[in-house]
């Protein structure tokens, strides 16, 4: 069996590194927590599970940092999480399958992150990441910020969920990293306008996002999936100047580089819903319900565009034209994947009451056939 060292860099990581340690050291072979200047009991913490506890000097580098810690690991393959990720009781028995299964031929595992979830728990935010990788190949990390894991060969996608748990916001560290490097008149690469982009649209700075969004996407060189997220925050920045018009362009824009995705016509839908253009949105909703998203690609991930939300919305939309039992049907839909959501029970409710008894049997006996 493949033996495995988990490589992590932690900074200030007192109240998360426990949880994190304590869910995966059953599974691995080896730690190695690089520490790039913590000033509170990370260390001490650290100290409790391995004695292989190295500093590293913070120099606004998280590539540097990361890879400093995999040229500390010994084993067979690298395994690397932050502080806030856990690995929850089914994915730990996932991943050991996974350990004793895993062919000696592969180079990078990939595996789901799951970074938000809703408040019955569903999930609402994931993403994949190259996540073990074997150790002799020496893949690097590349970036100074949002930096990525450089792999290639045979690469194996995994049922293995990482969970993200955060319990603190990051501030604006990285939002300064990447000012500092555009005072030095630093060239940046396209993924750094994107990355910088996404940093001005999270403190709010809209237009300015805006303007390094259109940079990166007018460049051509960007990856295609980060072309694609690119046009849905664009759409964001307009959203919130109050552009409608190049709100729509922007999620229009994303159709150049693939076939359309759900979120994308459920956005459509909504805009045409508020237009009060039903027969329109019906065609979005309708078209979001159609698409099958494969969540092995390495890109924003979230079921509930073709799942429960498009269902809710065109429950809406045939009721607002008189399609009650097509309203219900779709609204059942939706309950499957939200049994607790108070407006759909609200919605079946309102539907057993126009539709009757007799006619509801008769829906659902559809349904069920």
């Amino acid at each position: 069996m493949n033996t495995i060292s988990l490589c992590m860099i932690v900074k200030d990581e007192e109240k998360v590194l426990e949880r994190c340690l304590n869910s995966v050291l059953e599974l691995v072979d080896e730690i190695i927590i690089v520490d790039t200047g913590s000033r509170d009991n990370t260390k001490s913490i650290a100290k409790k599970y391995t004695d292989k506890i190295f500093d590293f000097q913070w120099i606004d580098d998280f590539s540097r940092a990361r890879n400093f810690s995999f040229s500390k690991a010994t084993m067979d393959y690298i395994f690397w999480l932050d502080a806030d990720d856990v690995l929850e009781e089914e994915d730990r028995v996932k991943f050991l399958k996974l350990k004793e299964e895993l062919d000696n031929t592969v180079d990078s595992v990939t595996m789901k992150y799951n970074l938000a979830f809703d408040e019955e728990g569903n999930l609402t935010f994931s993403l994949r990441r190259n996540r073990l990788v074997k150790r002799t190949n020496d893949f690097k990390w590349i970036g100074v910020v949002h930096e990525y894991l450089q792999v290639w060969g045979n690469v194996q996608h995994s049922n293995v969920a990482v969970t993200h748990k955060s319990i603190h916001k990051s501030g604006d560290r990285n939002l300064k990293i990447y000012e500092k490097r555009l005072e030095r008149g630093e060239e940046f690469s396209p993924r750094d306008l994107y990355y910088f982009g996404n940093e001005l649209l999270d403190h709010k700075f809209y237009e300015r996002a805006a303007v390094f969004y259109k940079k990166f996407l007018s460049d051509g060189k960007g990856w295609v999936e980060d072309n694609i997220a690119c046009c849905r925050k664009l759409a964001y920045c307009y959203q919130y100047m109050n552009d409608s018009e190049s709100e729509i362009q922007a999620i229009l824009r994303s159709f150049r580089y693939s076939s359309p995705r759900s979120e994308f016509c459920c956005w459509l839908g909504s805009y045409f819903l508020e237009k009060q253009d039903i027969m329109s949105a019906i065609f979005w909703y309708r078209l979001a319900i159609q698409q099958k998203p494969d969540d092995t690609f390495i890109n924003f991930y979230n079921p509930a565009f073709s799942t429960w939300l498009p269902h809710l919305q065109l429950c809406v939309c045939y009721d607002k034209i008189g399609a009650d039992k097509l309203a219900y049907l779709h609204n059942e839909v939706a309950l499957q994947y939200k049994p607790n959501d108070l407006n759909i029970l609200k919605n079946q409710a309102y539907f057993y009451s126009i539709l009757g008894k007799e006619i509801i049997d008769e829906l659902m006996s559809q349904i069920k056939g």
